[in-house]
Protein backbone atom coordinates (compact mmCIF):
# COMPACT_ATOMS: atom_id res chain seq x y z
CA UNK A 1 0.00 0.00 0.00
CA UNK A 2 3.18 2.29 0.69
CA UNK A 3 4.19 1.95 -2.97
CA UNK A 4 0.55 2.74 -3.87
CA UNK A 5 0.71 6.25 -1.79
CA UNK A 6 4.15 6.98 -3.34
CA UNK A 7 3.16 6.58 -6.86
CA UNK A 8 -0.06 8.54 -6.70
CA UNK A 9 1.91 11.23 -4.88
CA UNK A 10 4.93 11.11 -8.33
CA UNK A 11 1.40 11.49 -10.62
CA UNK A 12 -0.33 14.22 -8.48
CA UNK A 13 3.35 16.17 -8.70
CA UNK A 14 3.78 15.42 -11.97
CA UNK A 15 0.42 16.77 -13.04
CA UNK A 16 0.65 19.95 -11.28
CA UNK A 17 4.32 20.26 -13.37
CA UNK A 18 2.29 19.90 -16.76
CA UNK A 19 -0.08 22.65 -15.53
CA UNK A 20 1.86 24.78 -14.62
CA UNK A 21 4.21 24.61 -18.22
CA UNK A 22 1.86 27.13 -20.04
CA UNK A 23 0.96 29.52 -17.74
CA UNK A 24 4.94 30.30 -16.73
CA UNK A 25 5.50 30.42 -20.43
CA UNK A 26 2.70 32.57 -21.83
CA UNK A 27 0.53 33.68 -18.91
CA UNK A 28 -1.40 36.36 -21.23
CA UNK A 29 -2.26 33.55 -23.79
CA UNK A 30 -3.31 31.70 -20.66
CA UNK A 31 -5.25 33.73 -19.32
CA UNK A 32 -7.37 34.83 -22.51
CA UNK A 33 -7.95 30.91 -22.52
CA UNK A 34 -9.11 30.58 -18.94
CA UNK A 35 -11.59 33.57 -20.83
CA UNK A 36 -12.49 32.06 -22.91
CA UNK A 37 -13.04 29.08 -21.21
CA UNK A 38 -15.45 30.58 -18.65
CA UNK A 39 -17.53 31.61 -21.64
CA UNK A 40 -17.76 27.49 -22.85
CA UNK A 41 -21.01 25.78 -21.40
CA UNK A 42 -21.24 23.71 -19.04
CA UNK A 43 -22.22 20.79 -21.22
CA UNK A 44 -19.20 21.32 -23.38
CA UNK A 45 -17.09 21.43 -20.58
CA UNK A 46 -18.73 18.08 -19.11
CA UNK A 47 -17.76 16.76 -22.57
CA UNK A 48 -14.25 17.95 -22.72
CA UNK A 49 -13.33 16.62 -19.20
CA UNK A 50 -14.73 13.35 -20.11
CA UNK A 51 -13.04 12.80 -22.99
CA UNK A 52 -9.82 14.03 -21.64
CA UNK A 53 -10.71 11.14 -18.84
CA UNK A 54 -11.04 8.75 -21.31
CA UNK A 55 -7.94 9.60 -23.36
CA UNK A 56 -5.71 9.76 -20.16
CA UNK A 57 -7.20 6.13 -19.15
CA UNK A 58 -6.68 4.83 -22.98
CA UNK A 59 -3.18 5.56 -22.50
CA UNK A 60 -2.64 4.55 -18.82
CA UNK A 61 -4.19 0.85 -20.18
CA UNK A 62 -1.73 1.38 -23.35
CA UNK A 63 1.15 1.98 -21.10
CA UNK A 64 0.21 0.27 -18.16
Amino acid sequence: MNELWHLLLVAFCLMLIMEGILPFLYPQRWRKLVVQLAQVSDRHMRLLGLVSMLVGLALLLVVG
